[in-house]
């Protein structure tokens, strides 16, 4: 047994240690886009399930703490018209990354915060703070670039690759050979579950949603260009102390530039959606 265990271990922290970009390309009926890997295997490791639901009840105990507080933006607003009216054009494009987002109750909000921050959870729980909106004035273009973004996180299941990653490198061995033969792991991710607000995504996983957020947002009509003017401005607002959401996805010169890279795969997608409008129009 313990010679198996050890040869378990062994090949699961290989496999921790595989890049994702070393994975399969998606294979997709669908014609155009970007070209991404497969989603991390670990995210097998941890239920959706209960990810989604810890999901939840996070986003809940935080909009409820708003309301209470006079901060969560209410029915009428226009800035939050706004967000749900992008996020109706954007969601129809998502399911093509991940089929369980068809059932996802999702659910779009605005916060009173002078934060430049916004995110989705897994399960389609957005929230945007009215300071990166407000401080960034961003057009609609540049919030569907965004919201693309951070939904993408949720279809990729990077939060879920991160709670079991994160488990993993905390309690070591001994707790992969728990992970093999079962036993605390799924407490120790639970306990990573806990802090979904606060997971940090790796490079790899912030460029995976970059390109997939501009897939979403070209394919529902909005231009995959504001990608570079909205890190300008992210660039502009960082003197000092960077914003919230800039200091956990990394950012200047070298992101604008995969941005640019990116864009003959999304742009014919774009003027695709953009044709389709007007047709629908006259």
């Amino acid at each position: 047994m313990r010679v198996q265990l050890k040869s378990s271990v062994l090949v699961l922290a290989l496999m921790l240690a595989m890049p994702t970009a070393s994975m399969a390309q998606t294979p997709s009926t669908d014609t155009g886009g970007v070209k991404v890997g497969n989603p991390s295997f670990l995210r097998k490791f941890v239920s959706a399930e209960k990810l989604e639901t810890a999901a939840g009840e996070q986003y809940t105990q935080l909009t409820r703490q708003a309301f209470q507080k006079g901060a969560l933006v209410q029915e009428g607003n226009p800035q939050l018209a706004r967000l749900r009216a992008i996020a109706k054009d954007l969601l129809p494009h998502s399911y093509k990354f991940n089929d369980r987002a068809k059932d996802w109750r999702w659910d779009v909000n605005l916060i009173n915060s002078p934060q430049i921050n916004a995110f989705c959870m897994p399960g389609g729980k957005i929230a945007f703070f009215t300071g990166i909106l407000e401080k960034l004035k961003l057009t609609d273009d540049e919030v569907a670039m965004v919201m693309g973004h951070e939904i993408a996180h949720a279809l990729r299941e990077h939060a879920r690759t991160r709670a079991v990653k994160g488990t993993l490198s905390n309690v070591g061995g001994q707790i992969l050979g728990s992970l093999i033969l079962g036993g605390q792991f799924g407490q120790q991710v639970g306990a990573q579950a806990g802090g979904l607000l606060t997971l940090k995504f790796s490079r790899g996983d912030e460029t995976d949603a970059d390109l997939v957020g501009m897939e979403l947002a070209a394919r529902a009509g909005y231009d995959p260009r504001a990608g570079v003017t909205l890190w300008e401005k992210m660039s502009g607002a960082s003197k000092g102390a960077p914003p919230q959401w800039m200091s956990t996805h990394p950012s200047g010169a070298t992101r604008i530039t995969t941005i640019k890279s990116h864009l003959t795969e999304v742009l014919p997608l774009y003027e695709k959606a953009v044709a389709a409008r007007k047709a629908k129009a006259n």
